[in-house]
């Protein structure tokens, strides 16, 4: 009984996956949201952090070089340094933000312990930018006292305590919440066509008069959906460690495959239960890539969730790309286990509801 049961299953999970890969439009319809996000964050990431500025130097004097060096090392520039003629054209056609200029006598003033100013001109068209620039300018005023060691008139500098042992840039940080949203369009996607296939193509009748049980049919329809949702996310994965962003050690390697398989099998189960409400395919695909979306921006994925409004943080807490998205940042980017357990628990409970969600959909569908 047993043997039968996991061959039928293997003949129809078979199938569905030999259709897919067969299918362009369906793999397209996968994989092309996710890719257009990325690439809109990858653009968005270049100009957030490292504003465009121009540098300014008129004073050729010993302490202008250190603070323009100081500039140069703050790591929150892309400087040009130019002249003042040329500094205004590139402010004036934005191809900058700031101008900073440091004067013809500022080593002059503060050897004679006069207040020498760095002259900041910014284009305030917005406060990301502009706070960018006042933050940052500071800071880089104070790395030059501190390069100054105990000869620095000033003695106050921030002592920093990093939380995690290493950064991670913004756009590397925002690739796999992008990653689950993949997963899940690919779960959606694949089990939903598949599903409502049998119903458009009238093949559903034939199914349910095979010798394969219903609990077959509803087993390979999930196990397709989840084979080609988790090699996909395994391959990206791949592809993240050869860019050298993805870099889990020993066991969080196996952590981090788990989550991908509980989060492909969450997509899978409710992708089978639309695909057998809907029954038609193109509604499917639409209905599939939307709640996707949803999914992604109320589980926080454009940004922190801890630092978004109160009311996105409590939708959240019930959508479970949430937790597979904290599971994967902790294993893949830090290798710890923080909240592993509570993430784990809210994946499995969500993947056995929404694969029980299939089989009561596909039931309730057949018996009509």
């Amino acid at each position: 009984m047993f043997v039968n049961f996991f061959r039928m299953t293997w003949l129809i999970m078979r199938k569905d996956v030999r259709v897919w890969i067969r299918q362009p439009t369906t793999i397209a319809a996968t994989i092309l949201p996710p890719l257009v996000l990325l690439f809109v964050q990858a653009v968005g990431a270049q100009a957030v952090g490292r504003s465009p500025v121009a540098l300014v130097v008129q004073d050729t004097g010993p302490q202008a070089t250190r603070i323009a060096q100081a500039l140069r090392v703050a790591g929150v520039f892309r400087l040009q340094q130019v002249d003042s003629s040329r500094a205004e054209t590139l402010l004036e056609n934005l191809d900058v933000v700031a101008i900073v200029t440091i004067p013809a006598d500022f080593s002059s003033r503060l050897q004679d312990r006069q207040q020498a100013l760095v002259d900041v001109t910014v284009n305030n068209l917005n406060l990301d930018f502009t706070n960018d620039i006042r933050r940052a300018i500071p800071d880089a005023i104070t790395q030059y006292y501190l390069a100054q060691g105990a000869s620095s008139p000033i003695k106050v500098y921030v002592n920093e305590s990093d939380m995690r042992r290493r950064d991670i840039d913004l756009f590397q940080y925002e690739v796999l919440p992008t990653l689950v949203m993949l997963l899940t369009i690919s779960g959606l996607v694949t089990g939903g066509l598949a599903t409502a296939r049998e119903w458009e193509m009238a093949t559903v009748k034939e199914l349910l008069l095979s010798p394969a049980s219903r609990g077959a049919v509803i087993a390979g329809k999930v196990l397709a959906s989840f084979v080609t949702s988790f090699l996909l996310g395994i391959l990206v994965l791949a592809a993240g460690l050869a860019l050298g962003w993805a870099s889990p050690q020993g066991i969080y390697w196996l952590i981090t495959a788990l989550v991908v398989a509980l989060v492909a099998l969450t997509g899978s189960g409710l992708g089978v239960a639309i695909g057998a409400w809907i029954r038609h395919i193109q509604p499917v695909i639409g209905v599939s890539i939307i709640l996707a979306f949803y999914l992604f921006f109320l589980s926080g994925g454009v940004g922190v969730l801890a630092f978004e409004p109160l009311w996105l943080q409590s939708i959240a807490a019930f959508v479970p790309l949430t937790y597979g998205t904290h599971a994967l940042q902790m294993a893949v980017f830090y290798n710890s286990s923080e909240l592993l357990g509570r993430d784990l628990l809210v994946l499995v409970l969500f993947a056995l509801l929404t694969v029980f969600s299939g089989v009561v959909a596909i039931q309730r569908q057949t018996q009509e």
